[in-house]
This record gives C-alpha cells, sequence and structure tokens, in this order.
C-alpha cells in the first residue's frame, strides 16, 4: 500500500509553494522587492573601490612593482590593486548575471521561485563572505571569484525569480506587478552604498580600511531579507484568477496570446530575437549614459554650473572639486529617475500595451538624444537635466516592461525561462554601450574638440542606435499558432495544485491579515524610503 502513496513533496519543491486559499497575492511583490534590493547593490559597489584601492597602505596607495605580471598580481600582498583591477568585479556582475539567467532559467521553472531566491542568496552572501576573506588575505583573485562569479550567479537567479511567479499572480497588471520588483534592483544601491560607506567608517582602523568586515556584516543582512523573501515566495494553482476579473477575449487585442510557446521554440521566433534587440539598443544606449554622466555633466557645462563662464580646462581644482560634488547630485537624480521609470512606464504599458510603450522609448528617445547638444548650449542644466531624467526612466523602464512584453508573445507559462534567455541583450549592451560612447569620446578629444563639444557626435549615434530600435519593434507580430504549445489534458483535479488548494474557488481573492501585507511592505518600504530621501539630499545641490 505504501508504494501507492504519493511521496510527500519536499519543503523546497515547487509544489509546496503553491498558495493556500487564504493567502493574499500582495505578500508576493515585497517577497520580490527584498531579493531585488539585496542583489541591486550590484550596482553601488563602487563605493568600495577607493577603499580597497589602499587596503595595505590604509591613507594612500601603495604601488606594486612595474615589473609585476598579471598572474602575480592576482596574489601579490605587499601592494594595493588598482580600481581598473577592482572594476572587473562589475564587469563580471552583469556578464554572470545575463548568462546565469539564459542557463538557468529552465530549471527555475520547474524548481519554482522559493529554491531559485535560496539559491540566490547563498550565491550572493557567500560571494561576499568570499570576498571578505580576499580583502583579509589580500588576494584579488578571491574578490573576482566570489562576488564577480559567485555573485553574479546569484544576481542572475534573484533577478528573474520572481518573474513569472509575479505575473502570474497579476494577470491583469503584468506590467505593474513586474515593475514594482525589477524597480528594487535599481533601488538597491540607494540603499545599500550609504550602508556600506556608514559601515566602513564605524570598522575602519589605523590599521584597517574597514572593508571586509563591511563585507560579512552586508552579508548578514542581505541573507536575513534574501530569505525571508524566498521563503514568502508563493505561486497560485491552476485555473487561479483575480475575482472579477475576465481574461480578455483572443481577438479583442492580437498582441496578446492566451497561449503558451515553449522555452527552445520561443528563442527561435522572429518575435524574440527582434523583443532581444530592441532591449539590447535601448539598454545600449541609455547604459553608456549612466556611465558617463557624472563627466559629461562637467564637461559639457563647466564653469556654467558655478555661475561662472569659463571652460571645464580652464577650472583650477577647487573648482573643479566643486562641480564633481554637483555631478554626484546629478547621478543620484539619474538613479531615481531609473527607479521611479521601472515603476511608472510599466504599469503604463498595462493601459499603452508593449508594443508602444517601447515605441514611445524609441521615438522620445531619438528626439531626446539628438537634442542633448542644443540643450547643454543654452547655457542652462533645467532643461538638459529634464532630458537626461526621462532617457533614463525610460532605459529603466524598457527592464520592467519587457518580462510583460514577453508574457503577451509567448504566454505565461514559461515566460521566467525566456526571460532569462532574453538578458543576454543586457550583457551585450553592457559592452557595447559604455565601449561606444568612452572611446567616441576619447576620439573626438584627440581630434581637438573641446571638452564641452566631446559627446555632440555620440549623442547622434546614439539616437541612430535607437532608430534600429524602433524598427525592430515595429516588426513584432503576434506568435504564429504553429509555435503554441499543445493544451495540456490532464484534469485539473488531479493536477498538484489542485490537491492542495481544491477547496477554493478559480476566482477565490486571497485574503490573508491586512496586519501581514502591511508588515511586508514596510520590511521592505522602509529602507527604500530611507534610500531615497539619502539621494535626494545628495540630488538637492544641484538646485543650488
Amino acid at each position: 500500500m505504501s508504494a501507492s502513496i504519493a511521496a510527500e513533496p519536499g519543503f523546497f519543491s515547487r509544489e509546496r509553494t503553491i498558495a493556500a486559499p487564504t493567502f493574499n497575492r500582495w505578500l508576493v511583490p515585497p517577497a520580490a522587492l527584498a531579493i531585488h534590493l539585496c542583489i541591486g547593490m550590484a550596482y553601488g559597489f563602487s563605493v568600495f573601490w577607493l577603499p580597497l584601492s589602499r587596503a595595505v597602505g590604509i591613507t594612500q596607495p601603495v604601488a606594486c612593482p612595474a615589473e609585476m605580471g598579471f598572474l602575480a598580481g592576482l596574489v601579490a600582498t605587499g601592494c594595493d590593486w588598482k580600481i581598473s583591477q577592482l572594476g572587473w568585479m562589475y564587469t563580471l556582475f552583469f556578464v554572470l548575471l545575463g548568462c546565469s539567467a539564459a542557463v538557468w532559467g529552465g530549471w527555475l521553472e520547474r524548481a519554482g521561485p522559493r529554491k531559485a531566491g535560496l539559491v540566490s542568496a547563498i550565491c550572493w552572501c557567500g560571494g561576499l563572505l568570499i570576498s571578505a576573506l580576499g580583502v583579509y588575505l589580500h588576494q584579488l583573485w578571491m574578490l573576482w571569484l566570489g562576488s564577480g562569479v559567485i555573485g553574479g550567479i546569484g544576481l542572475g537567479l534573484g533577478y528573474i525569480s520572481p518573474v513569472s511567479t509575479l505575473i502570474k499572480w497579476f494577470p491583469d497588471r503584468r506590467g505593474m506587478a513586474t515593475g514594482m520588483a525589477i524597480m528594487g534592483f535599481g533601488g538597491g544601491a540607494m540603499i545599500g552604498a550609504p550602508l556600506a560607506d556608514w559601515l566602513m567608517r564605524q570598522f575602519a582602523t589605523p590599521t584597517s580600511v574597514g572593508v571586509w568586515q563591511t563585507f560579512v556584516a552586508m552579508a548578514a543582512i542581505y541573507a536575513v531579507f534574501m530569505v525571508a523573501g524566498a521563503l514568502g515566495y508563493r505561486v497560485p494553482r491552476e485555473g487561479w484568477k483575480p475575482a472579477g476579473w475576465t481574461p480578455p477575449a483572443v481577438n479583442r487585442n492580437a498582441m496578446v496570446s492566451s497561449q503558451n510557446v515553449d522555452l527552445d521554440v520561443a528563442t527561435r521566433t522572429p518575435q524574440f530575437w527582434l523583443i532581444w534587440a530592441a532591449l539590447c539598443l535601448n539598454v545600449s544606449a541609455g547604459i553608456g549614459v549612466i556611465g558617463m554622466a557624472s563627466p559629461m555633466l562637467q564637461e559639457m557645462f563647466g564653469g556654467r554650473l558655478l555661475g561662472l563662464d569659463i571652460p571645464f580646462g580652464q577650472l583650477d581644482a577647487a573648482q573643479k572639486a566643486q562641480i564633481a560634488a554637483i555631478a554626484a547630485g546629478f547621478t543620484g537624480l539619474l538613479s531615481l529617475c531609473n527607479i521611479g521609470g521601472r515603476f511608472l512606464w510599466a504599469t503604463s504599458s498595462d493601459r499603452l500595451g508593449r508594443k508602444l510603450t517601447f515605441a514611445i522609448f524609441f521615438l522620445l528617445g531619438i528626439v531626446l538624444y539628438a537634442a542633448v547638444p542644443t540643450l547643454a548650449g543654452l547655457g542652462t542644466t533645467l532643461f538638459f537635466v529634464l532630458a537626461m531624467g526621462v532617457i533614463i526612466s525610460m532605459y529603466g523602464g524598457g527592464f520592467a516592461t519587457v518580462p510583460a512584453y514577453l508574457a503577451d508573445m509567448f504566454g505565461t507559462k514559461m515566460v521566467g525561462a525566456i526571460h532569462g534567455r532574453l538578458l543576454t541583450a543586457w550583457a551585450t549592451a553592457g559592452i557595447l554601450g559604455p565601449v561606444l560612447v568612452n572611446y567616441l569620446r576619447e576620439y573626438q578629444l584627440a581630434a581637438g574638440l573641446p571638452n564641452a563639444q566631446a559627446y555632440n557626435q555620440t549623442m547622434y549615434i546614439l539616437a541612430g542606435l535607437l532608430v534600429l530600435g524602433l524598427i525592430c519593434n515595429l516588426l513584432v507580430r503576434p506568435v504564429a499558432a504553429r509555435h503554441h504549445m499543445a493544451e495540456e489534458t490532464t484534469p485539473l483535479q488531479a493536477r498538484p495544485e489542485a490537491q492542495v488548494s481544491r477547496a477554493a474557488t478559480p476566482t477565490a481573492e486571497r485574503t490573508a491579515a491586512p496586519a501581514l501585507v502591511l508588515l511586508a511592505w514596510a520590511a521592505v518600504g522602509v529602507p527604500l524610503a530611507a534610500g531615497v530621501l539619502i539621494t535626494l539630499q545628495k540630488a538637492a545641490i544641484l538646485l543650488h
């Protein structure tokens, strides 16, 4: 008889995450935010570069011998690392994010968000601990391996872990749901960077810059939030839908499919590669600007930031320090636009449609990128800052809208895995955008152009990239019926989802205690609000 009894699913299995009838779907977004706000610290890792570059010298960097080779530099303990060497951690973050999301996206759909979230926590927090040991022993290769490689894998799994789940919980508000979670990834640095700076100052001693202790402390803090978020994930049972919501008729909106497409089939369709190209081109333009935002403002406006009609090259050291502080406020303001755009544009796409939303990104972006040189020449920062804020909001909005775009095209069954493979566009853009902007700037300066005009040609070229993106987006059509998966024939009552919550009707609304929902949102909302406040305080200097 025992052989006929099905084995009880393990705690980490997908079946054990199927929601009970009383579960409230509004508990899922804060769970996703808890993970995304932690892994989003990847954007703020530059706060560690300067302290790490003097980890041996403490007050001043100790230079390595000029004849020291690459491999010797990885294990050298008597001299300090260069910031260029540390910067490879940042590159590894986003290369491994895209690669791990693409490789393990299919596994995530089978294993469920809880297991993927926990693996993400182990990789991200474990990577920080390995990096802490690397700083303590002064072994650069351990930082690359710990945070760069292992942490990067955690980034990829954590980034895509809530996508499919949120879309299934919010079929009526796909864009808003994914926007709430992916907003957290853009906001992680606003919380993590000030926290890291404060911790380093607390741990600093005459013999230590306080970085390895900060890594340990942040690993512990992030582990609590990420594990709580992973354990908070639930998936809806088969057939569930929000109370009072009726799925739109198939012919009502041809760009929203009610059918599912298999992962391997989806990646062979022209729709996948057109959306891939659209995202890549949008991100390439945006990430190139983000990477050069501070020097761009300083070099384009120079002394005008201080009310002086002096070009950047003629400023003295004290004046350059003043405009550097103003530029720091500018980058903080752009980070807010990045975060706000992720939520607002993704939410708007629920009404506008994903294709139209991306068309707005490209059409408006073409105008704004091409107008930046003119706006910079007007002599006031107001219109320049407004234009750049809108540009960066659309950069973030593209990330947050694309999961819902994929769900519209390929259905919700495999959208997490499909999104994982699409993120290779991010990895590609992370190389294309900065390289394009940096090398064009150097070429313009070498040709003798003044600093204020070094970005003009770059802006026009980035506008050209958006023209290509617009064409790709306009070519997107509904997926052909031959690509759709065959309808499942297993009776609903025989499926594991039905066994877990058989008493619930398909349209039953989840009604968990409101106090629990408020507590969950406060746990992520309070730190996020603190980060926004700190960023606004830094950005306020731009208005003086």
